[in-house]
């Protein structure tokens, strides 16, 4: 599901509309706020694509990317949400 890449974690998702993509994304922003710890994504439709990196560690992938994106991989399968290549 994640790939590391020019020191980010990437991810990019396909949910069954834009309502549920938009309700999966409104649950990312309540953990994310939780974690102190925001991702970069973008939205078109029902496709979600994130980049995790930490600013403040040089803009490279911690552990807190990781624990952000265990927390989105569990809540993307709670939506129905599909890893797209």
């Amino acid at each position: 599901m994640w790939t590391e890449h020019d020191n980010a974690l990437n991810c990019r998702l396909r949910f069954p509309d834009f309502k549920t993509a938009f309700a999966f994304m409104t649950a990312v922003a309540e953990a994310a706020e939780a974690q102190d710890h925001h991702p970069w994504w973008a939205n078109e439709y029902n496709t979600v694509e994130f980049r995790l990196r930490t600013h403040d560690a040089g803009n490279t992938v911690t552990r807190r990317n990781y624990r952000l994106a265990d927390t989105i991989s569990q809540l993307a399968a709670q939506f129905g949400g599909e890893t797209v290549a």
